[in-house]
């Protein structure tokens, strides 16, 4: 098999490199997979320069999301395991640049129909946590007024369709002209310019002023949210992809009377496992539904490992849109 290994951070994915490993055997109790294309995600850029809260002990493999071919079951399951061989599927763990991954059960996903594998290998973490965060902690409902950050990334699409979906409006934000095109094709109400004073301009998007409902921030955004939240809004917390983390006073939510929520969807299986089967069954019945699309970028396609350090500095850059997936040709040198 090939895979990204690391035996040290790096600080650039530049130094990546591809290497040439043991093919892997069947597990007791995982599934082998044959990993036809494996999404990136911005945490994978800060794994492998020790920036991210979880660092595995070396040697490692890098990359967390693909999809691809079930090619043996566990060996020591002792109930029916819920995928054969030859089943196509999409899931998460540790280790998916490569073209051959361990994945449990529990981090295994059925492939939609008619999705491909480099389509849907960018779903497991992106619409489970567009669709916790309007949900679960949001609480959204039909007729809300919900503001998306970063609207253009993958987390962002997501929300942007399962909002549309389930009857609510729309208002993006995003840092481009050809950016806010995307999130107008992907459903979006209303587009804002995010390098402007946007503000008010939300607020004016919603019923005689009154405010958003809801707020969807991917970025580190809540502060200047707060200026557009209606009162009794929510806003939830997703990320700092924009790269600070707020200090706010509380007071602002004390007297705009708001309540503000973290999402960390990764720890739900751990803590909160009957959620995350209640979130996949709404997602794939949105998802059968056509009510949630593929997100994933198409200006340009990488193909093979080799090209996983571009396309990890095209995601850093935060030019491109969507989930940047490389594809996984599988050579001939692998017994899969």
């Amino acid at each position: 098999m090939k895979g990204i290994q690391l035996h040290k951070l790096v600080k650039s994915p530049d130094e990546l490199t591809v290497s040439d490993l043991p093919d892997l055997e069947p597990s007791p109790d995982h599934y082998l997979i044959k990993i036809h294309a494996a999404a990136t995600n911005f945490f994978d850029v800060l794994q492998i320069q020790g920036k991210h809260q979880q660092k595995p002990p070396f040697p490692w493999m890098a990359g967390s999301e693909c999809a691809g071919e079930v090619v043996a079951q566990p060996t020591a399951s002792k109930t029916t395991s819920k995928f054969k061989v030859g089943d196509k599927v999409f899931g998460a763990a540790l280790g998916t640049f490569a073209t051959q991954i361990h994945i449990p059960e529990v981090g295994l996903r059925p492939m939609p129909k008619n999705w491909s594998y480099a389509e849907a290998s960018g779903l497991f973490y992106t619409a489970p946590t567009a669709y916790a965060a309007l949900i679960l902690r949001a609480r959204a409902q039909r007729g809300d007024y919900v503001l998306v950050h970063g609207a253009v990334g993958a987390v962002g699409l997501a929300a942007i369709q399962i909002s549309k979906a389930l009857g609510m409006y729309v208002i993006a934000t995003v840092n481009s002209e050809d950016k806010g095109k995307i999130a107008k094709a992907f459903g979006a109400d209303y587009v804002l310019d995010s390098t402007k004073e946007w503000e008010k301009e939300a607020k004016a998007c919603t019923p005689n002023q009154r405010g958003v409902d809801v707020v969807l921030d991917p970025l580190g955004m809540i502060q200047r949210s707060l200026k557009c939240t209606r009162w009794d809004g929510r806003l939830v917390v997703i990320g700092f992809a924009a790269g600070e983390i707020e200090k706010i006073p509380t007071n602002r939510y004390l007297l705009r009377n708001v309540a503000v929520a973290g999402l960390f969807w990764g720890e739900y299986a751990n803590n909160d496992p009957a959620s995350v089967v209640l979130v996949w069954d709404a997602l794939l019945d949105l998802i059968a539904k056509g009510g949630v699309k593929p997100m994933m970028y198409t200006e340009k396609k990488f193909v093979g490992l080799e090209q996983m350090p571009a396309a990890l500095n095209l995601l850093a850059s935060g030019e491109a849109w969507g989930k940047i997936v490389v594809e996984i040709p599988q050579g001939k040198e692998s017994r899969l």
